[in-house]
């Protein structure tokens, strides 16, 4: 599998090239390329995505090390093959980040001698990130350079910033105005002792605001930063995306507009009896600049973070009403993808992304995807974050037969759905159901289960990974992400992983709304994903042991009986099963017709 030309490739080569010619001339040793932007964001504005355009990589984590006469790039395990392919011919070393291996900053330490020295833009180096390498840097009398960006010589055709105009979240899907979310943040203030607060987090920034823009692909926020303090409030944007409309708005909020880059100077003004809180893993060294020394931190998570991450009863109705219509829109492609596939004609997985934005944007309150779409075709599903482009791409071959894995979602004005399924082409063996019942069967384990209202989410990672593990099998990735509300559809704080800290901003609470997504993947032949979203909810009564909370699921699509071996399913499993899609098909039985209506019935019959 290639995704790149020849062409581009010698491009690759020769960028390092320049860079390293570049080290030499500015005498440093190393140069380290986050994929990150001064908000710390999952998803980058283009002139940004400078460890793409050097490496060439198109996966959405990795991290670039150049040196005199190396080349490297460090990735997790959702993207082994799929960089290996990208960097093959580049003069890229892939390095994979595993238990066991040396992640980049172990490798500079080990590589560099005393005296050298390395850089790294810090307008996308965290405060946290920047901390690590320290640690291991100051022992070898190794010097960190955060204030050149060394790439800014060599990308000569670098893109400029996003120009999209803000807009209001509907006033019929906010419960809570910017006013009151200010004062609940300056609150949050207050308990950790702080005279000012940072924000350069976006999405914290679009929910306090209760505004949304167009700055990157998928997630509805905007480039700025906020300056909070007792009495006032302040946010550094681009003037010219904000309305007149918006600014009086947030005027009444009590809200201030200044310009982008004016942040740097504002910290410039703190003064030693200031305490400031940001949360270290959100704000770039960059950003700090101009601060004075004396200026006290206080370096936790942000209030707002914790706030945005448990909706109100009245966001839960619409997310839930946001399920209902994508479910509506899923049982339209599915008939309709079914059906064509009946009749041969060849459908690729390009043909699946575009027919799921077909039926999506025909919904009310619909806005974008709320990430690229994952259509992965035997093999290609075994890549976690597989993503077909018109350069690399499979066609469903019903003569080869297999799955075909379907991650997809939407951006609502009244929530943000993530729903991944899998799917039968042609032929399926035996060995394709005895993995998807497991899948099967871990995904349900999640979906019953009770647990402690405050617990840390990774601690309930293990009771949706047994059934696997029972069968000495597991996946790389987390089993549960929280999800915003028309907002980014990756959200902390919690999430449910074996690999996440154990840290008390990580509990689970009332209201949460995240991923129920176990996996299986066989490398070289197929992936298997069963993916709704959950709601935290209170079971009514308290027991002696405390409150406990259970998941609620509230997407609303069947799941394929097709691809299940029942015998490997107990009653209560069945039994699930056969209620959740007896609800599937109540929330969905008059919002379709013919034959979407057709295919649901059929699906959601009891086995």
């Amino acid at each position: 599998m290639s995704t790149q030309a020849p062409t581009a490739k010698t491009n690759i080569k020769l960028r390092i090239e320049k860079v390293q010619a570049m080290l030499k001339a500015q005498d440093l040793n190393a140069l380290i390329i986050p994929t990150a932007d001064p908000h710390l964001s999952e998803y980058l504005p283009e002139y940004w995505q400078a460890r793409q355009w050097l490496s060439g990589f198109t996966g959405s984590f990795g991290i670039l090390l150049v040196t005199a006469d190396f080349a490297g790039l460090w990735t997790d395990s959702r993207y082994w093959v799929h960089a290996a392919a990208e960097l093959s011919e580049t003069g890229i070393a892939l390095q994979k980040l595993a238990p066991g291996n040396l992640n980049h900053i172990e490798w500079l330490a080990n590589q560099l001698q005393e005296g050298d020295s390395v850089a790294v833009d810090g307008n996308v180096l965290s405060i946290s990130d920047q901390d690590k390498l320290l640690d291991a840097f100051d022992s070898r009398n190794i010097t960190l350079i955060t204030d050149r960006d060394v790439l800014n010589v060599v990308w000569t055709d670098r893109p400029t910033l996003p120009t999209a105009k803000l807009y209001q979240h509907e006033a019929q899907f906010v419960a809570q105005s910017a006013a009151s979310k200010l004062a609940a943040v300056r609150a949050g203030m207050t308990d950790a002792g702080a005279t000012h607060h940072l924000l350069s987090s976006l999405d914290d920034i679009a929910w306090l605001t209760n505004l949304r823009g167009s700055d990157v692909d998928y997630n509805p926020v905007f480039l700025s930063h906020m300056l909070i303090s007792d009495d006032r409030a302040t946010l550094f944007i681009d003037t010219t995306k904000v309305s007149s409309d918006i600014e009086k708005s947030l005027k009444e909020s009590g809200i201030s507009l200044a310009n982008y880059d004016d942040i740097k100077g504002a910290l410039g003004q703190l003064t030693p009896n200031d305490l400031l809180l940001l949360d270290p893993s959100k704000i770039a060294v960059g950003t700090l600049s101009k601060i004075v020394d004396d200026v006290g931190f206080i370096e936790q998570i942000a209030p707002s973070t914790m706030l945005k991450s448990i909706k109100s009863e009245s966001d839960i109705e619409h997310v839930r009403e946001a399920m209902r219509q994508d479910g509506a829109a899923l049982c339209e492609f599915f008939s309709n993808f079914e059906a064509r596939l009946d009749k041969g004609e060849h459908l690729s997985e390009l043909d699946v992304d575009r027919m799921l934005i077909e039926v999506r944007i025909q919904q009310p309150n619909y806005v974008s995807p709320s990430f690229p779409t994952i259509a992965g075709f035997n093999e290609n599903g075994a890549l976690p974050h597989y993503r077909a482009t018109p350069e690399n791409f499979s066609t469903l071959d019903i003569a080869k037969g297999g799955l075909l894995l379907i991650d997809s979602g939407a951006q609502y004005q009244n929530g943000t759905t993530d729903i991944t399924r899998v799917v039968g082409i042609g032929t399926v063996t035996s060995e394709h159901k005895r993995d998807f019942t497991l899948v099967l069967k871990s995904h349900i384990a999640l979906a019953r289960a009770k647990f402690p209202e405050g617990i840390s989410s990774p601690a309930i990672d293990a009771i949706c990974r047994a059934p696997l593990w029972q069968a000495q099998m597991d996946y790389g990735h987390g089993t549960g992400h929280g999800v915003g509300y028309f907002l980014n559809v990756h959200e902390g704080p919690q999430g449910i992983s074996y690999n996440a800290s154990n840290t008390k901003e990580r509990a689970m609470r009332a209201g949460m709304l995240t991923s129920n997504e176990p996996g299986l993947y066989r490398e070289g032949k197929w992936g298997i994903r069963i993916e709704n979203l959950v709601v935290n909810t209170l079971i009514s009564e308290p027991s002696e042991f405390g409150q406990f909370l259970q998941f609620e699921t509230v997407t609303y699509c069947p799941i394929d009986t097709r691809l299940i071996d029942k015998s490997l399913l107990d009653q209560v499993e069945l039994d699930w099963l056969n209620d959740y899609h007896s609800q599937v098909y109540i929330e969905l039985k008059n919002r379709t017709e013919g034959e979407a209506l057709e295919w649901l019935t059929q699906r959601t019959q009891a086995i």
